[in-house]
């Protein structure tokens, strides 16, 4: 099915907020090829493992996806090597984003973190450059929003090293929300999955304003959602329970994330060309579905059981 939908075209494409930049709704994100024992058994240092990453990689280009994430903090800056390597001379066909962490957030070292990533990533310019945040609190709101740093970002765009800017936050803390209505940055990556549903209202209609999600929508926000597979929670939970092991979990909770109307980006880990494979059939729309539908199947259920 995969291999289908890569001939036909058929990964969906969305715009990326304000960005205008149209990516596949799958991303390829970079922590699990590079940290060592992130999500299951992984020597991130061993070669074979390298060329699996950096297979996976050539087999999400192949197969439609062009928005890839990593970060230096993924393996010192390992990740973010294994994705200049993968990516070679079709680093042009992609989404490139990376991030910053809160320590570089500044004027004096920002500059120097943007130069290694570019230099790691083998790309003299990055497509996204995102504040490496979690629980924001006012004070890295403060950081995030500060007027010297802010100009240095400028002036990187000027040089056309880096075209946007983004951050990332565990979840909605006021700080968070501060931010996304400051207009300093182009996109948010937010947790949103079947067990992080706190950035959004649970209906797909007259959402609320209040939510983390619905404020970026407003404000022009390209919105990308991480923990979209629940960082493996969902599936240890099944495995307690002894749910069936044939359960497509891959299937379920990547649909979930893509049918919410909010979701520009969901955002995957991926190390092998076998789970590039599997998720990118995950994302085919025929598995969405909107919470009325939902509504209405529950219905059906109860009147087939009443019968």
């Amino acid at each position: 099915m995969a291999a289908v939908m890569a001939r036909e075209g058929l990964l969906e494409q969305r715009q990326l907020g304000m960005t205008g930049a149209r990516v596949s709704v799958l991303g390829f994100g970079g922590a699990p090829a590079g940290l060592t024992d992130y999500l299951g058994l992984w020597d991130a240092g061993a070669d074979s493992s390298e060329a699996a990453a950096v297979g996976a990689i050539r087999r999400a280009l192949d197969l439609g996806i062009t928005y890839f994430d990593t970060a230096p903090g993924y393996g010192e800056g390992r990740s973010e090597e294994i994705f200049g390597r993968g990516l070679g001379g079709d680093r042009s066909r992609v989404f490139l984003a990376t991030k910053v962490t809160a320590r570089d957030w500044h004027r004096a070292a920002l500059g120097a973190s943007v130069e290694s990533s570019l230099r790691r990533l083998r790309t003299d310019y990055l497509d996204l450059v995102q504040y490496h945040g979690g629980w924001l609190t006012d004070a890295d709101a403060d950081r995030l929003l500060d007027a010297d740093t802010l100009a240095l970002c400028a002036r990187l765009r000027d040089e056309a090293k880096i075209r946007f800017l983004g951050f990332t936050a565990e979840g909605p803390t006021g700080a968070a929300e501060r931010v996304i209505a400051s207009a300093a940055f182009a996109t948010v990556m937010l947790p949103y999955s079947l067990t992080h549903q706190m950035t959004r209202a649970y209906r797909n209609r007259n959402l609320p304003e209040a939510t983390a999600l619905s404020l970026a929508r407003a404000t022009g926000l390209g919105t990308i959602a991480m923990r979209t597979l629940t960082s493996g929670l969902f599936r240890r939970w099944l495995a307690v329970i002894g749910a069936d092991e044939t359960f497509d979990w891959h299937r379920a909770l990547l649909s979930f994330a893509l049918s919410h109307p909010q979701i520009d980006v969901a955002l995957v880990g991926m190390r092998t060309a076998e789970e590039v494979e599997r998720n990118v059939a995950a994302a085919d729309p025929r598995w969405r579905v909107d919470h009325a539908d939902l509504h209405d199947g529950y219905g059906a259920t109860r009147e087939r059981r009443r019968s």
